[in-house]
């Protein structure tokens, strides 16, 4: 019996639907439950018309994983690299990147980081982006003039300071979040960031001044 059977004639989804609910059960209950028939029942599909759009599971996890880098890794190394006029204020950019789920998906991070404890080829592509990203945020330090391993050590710190927030499953009330926020910024760049900046910050994230 092949695995392919002959597609159905009804409504088959596209890439991205198939794409999204498997990003969504990856989510949910991590790469175990990401299968071709719990997503068709998910998806209200025929099963058959997963193969118009994908070869087999494997090139769906593919996509899966390419996925989770351009809504972690890209949206991280644009904020490094955007303008800012104080060192306080391009951290603040680094920081509501991490606060933003449309630039730092952390949900997927974690169901990403989970799959990679059983799956040496998504471990290695994890220490890809893991390296891509301190390298954007050692180049911020260079920016300021920090160089050698003090600018590696200080984005490691960053870095790692927000991996522990998402491998650690923490929750913070939003509050203390923000009550937070300057000393962090003053703590990765020597810097008190202004009440303007911090101000603006809010702002950003819908917090009440």
């Amino acid at each position: 019996m092949t695995d392919h059977p002959q597609p159905d004639s009804g409504w088959r989804g596209s890439p991205d639907v198939w794409l999204q609910a498997a990003h969504d059960l990856l989510v949910e209950s991590g790469v175990d439950a990401v299968r071709i028939q719990p997503l068709a029942k998910r998806l209200n599909i025929a099963r058959t018309s997963f193969y118009w759009h994908f070869k087999d599971r494997e090139t769906l996890l593919a996509a899966l994983a390419d996925r989770w880098a351009a809504r972690t890794t890209t949206g991280l190394i644009a904020a490094c690299a955007a303008y800012a006029d104080t060192k306080a204020e391009a951290m603040l950019n680094v920081i509501s990147c991490f606060l933003d789920e449309a630039a730092f998906d952390s949900r997927l991070e974690f169901a990403i980081r989970s799959w990679a404890l059983q799956d040496g080829s998504i471990m290695a592509r994890l220490h890809v982006e893991d390296a891509a990203r301190i390298a954007a945020l050692i180049d911020l330090y260079h920016r300021w003039g920090y160089a050698g391993v003090d600018a590696d050590t200080r984005a490691r710190a960053v870095y790692l300071t927000q991996i522990g927030y998402i491998s650690t499953q923490a929750r913070e009330d939003i509050g203390i979040r923000m009550a937070r926020i300057p000393a962090y910024v003053e703590l990765f760049t020597d810097l008190a960031p202004t009440p303007r900046e911090i101000a603006r910050f809010h702002a950003q994230h819908g917090f009440p001044a």
